[in-house]
């Protein structure tokens, strides 16, 4: 079978859709966001080594234009056309799905967060012939093939159309073991299309795990995660610290990377007896110092041991959620975490030489100016604590996306702006929820913060090298293409 696992260049106002391995979807002029979709990639890897043909088109990452994206669908005429969903785009999905149905007749299959909640509406749309729910379609697309293929059982999880009717072969299931996995070919899934602003180059992504972990005895529950509600059921798993750190050597070895981000929801630093391990087999095989690492991660997570095992084991720079300066909202988020032990835990990454990513949101419904004033100084204050390349500051609206506790939460008080099916307004343009603040005045202002003078001599005085030079440039690139993704939102 010839399997093709595609994004087919979406835009708005000249702007591309931010849609692989992107759990907050935007459009953007930058180039500099290129996140590598880990589990498309993952298939394509589990179907060819399954016998499969496959090729893996990522016409948003490419910046081809609709007709080039679909000459080369047509050069390769594939049987099964794979697309990942996101609702601000799912609607013309299924316009570019009939299109691709229609030009290689081909059969259509969605996988992803927005089809994981909503499965039979793409079917019922007509363009689609399979929804594939859960976080783990890597696997269920490969047997789903075989299905196809060999008549043998239809795995569960999928969606289809059978007797003029949306029929369903039940609940889908998560992997237990996730050592069983290959690693990623990264030939096949072009690994060297991307990489972000803030991470040196060539760099390359990897998932230590799937789902957040809070700590040994909970997984993450904040109400605004899709991806933890849909896609994972509110669970966390781990590959072993040997697994990790094989992929780390072949991505080293063969491919010579100089970063690796490992965008698993809170990274694997909840399992402290995970990360021991990890740094004992880094030190043991020599990888420790031959490549820079760094992950997604929960400011709890973070004490003295922690952050010394990072630095031991390679780790450069940490991705931190904020979401607010208030424990009110916080709390309200199920977030898990106060700002007095988020502030702690960002301090102690920072004392450790660390550097931080931090992430934050504005627009809440219960939201006000002053709230929003607290979260900036306080994003604001943990930035400019011992400030190094590297340290960097990300702001966004709130966007409660179908699926999520936030989105249903927002239905029973009748915060949404937007109708329901209304899908194309949940693109970060506007708020898609009732506020009486300026989200997008703090959003900007927060994202400002990096053009303070005190922010740019420290950050330009921790220069070391050319490589250095090179990550600044990226990010003034990133920072500017930001901004003027901004330039006349609504607020």
């Amino acid at each position: 079978m010839r399997v093709a696992i595609v994004y087919p260049p979406i835009m708005k106002d000249g702007h591309y859709a931010l849609l692989s391995q992107n759990r907050w979807f935007k459009y953007t002029a930058s180039k500099a966001v290129r996140i590598f979709p880990l589990v498309p990639a993952s298939a394509a890897t589990l179907l060819r080594d399954d016998g499969h043909e496959v090729c893996f088109l990522d016409g948003i990452t490419e910046r081809l234009s609709p007709e080039e994206f679909l000459a080369r669908l047509r050069q390769f005429q594939p049987n099964l056309v794979v697309m990942e969903t996101k609702t601000p785009v799912v609607r013309r999905q299924w316009e570019i799905a009939e299109t691709i149905r229609s030009t290689c007749d081909a059969r259509i299959a969605f996988v992803g967060d927005h089809c994981t909640v909503f499965p039979e509406e793409s079917i019922i749309s007509g363009s689609v012939d399979f929804c594939v729910a859960g976080g783990d379609y890597d696997i269920t697309l490969r047997d789903l093939a075989r299905h196809l293929e060999n008549s043998a059982p239809m795995p569960s999880g999928v969606y289809y159309r059978a007797n003029g009717q949306v029929q369903d072969s039940g609940a889908f299931e998560l992997e237990a073991d996730l050592n069983g996995l290959p690693y990623i070919d990264r030939m096949l899934t072009k690994w060297w299309h991307y990489g972000e602003a803030y991470l040196y180059h060539p760099a390359a992504y990897i998932l230590s795990g799937r789902g957040c972990g809070v700590d040994m005895a909970r997984a993450g529950t904040c109400t605004f995660c899709v991806w933890q509600h849909a896609l994972w059921r509110r669970t966390a798993r781990l590959r072993s610290p040997e697994n990790v750190a094989g992929e780390i050597r072949e991505l080293v070895e063969r491919y010579k990377v100089k970063e690796i981000f490992d965008d698993n929801e809170a990274g694997p630093f909840w399992d402290r007896e995970w990360l021991r391990d990890f740094s004992k087999v880094m030190l043991r095989t020599g990888l420790a110092g031959r490549v820079r690492l760094s992950a997604n991660a929960r400011a709890d997570a973070l004490d003295d041991e922690i952050c010394h095992l990072q630095r031991e084991s390679g780790f450069r720079l940490l991705k931190i959620g904020l979401e607010s300066g208030c424990n009110d909202t916080l709390a309200l988020l199920s977030k898990q975490e106060t700002r007095e032990r988020i502030a702690e835990g960002v301090r102690t990454a920072k004392d450790h030489g660390i550097a931080v990513l931090l992430t934050t949101m504005v627009g809440y419904p219960w939201e006000t100016d002053e709230e929003a004033a607290e979260t900036y100084r306080f994003a604001r204050d943990l930035l400019l604590y011992k400030t190094r390349l590297g340290d960097s500051l990300q702001a966004s609206i709130v966007v409660p996306y179908p699926g999520t506790p936030l989105h249903r939460q927002a239905e029973r008080e009748g915060w949404l702006v937007v109708e329901p099916g209304d899908y194309d307004s949940y693109d970060m343009s506007r708020p898609v929820l009732k506020t009486n603040m300026k989200a997008q005045y703090w959003c900007n202002r927060m994202w400002r913060v990096m053009y303070e003078p005190a922010f740019i001599m420290r950050t330009l005085t921790s220069i070391r090298s050319g490589d250095d030079v090179a990550l600044l440039w990226r990010g003034i690139r990133s920072l500017m293409g930001h901004l003027q993704d901004s330039r006349g939102k609504s607020s």
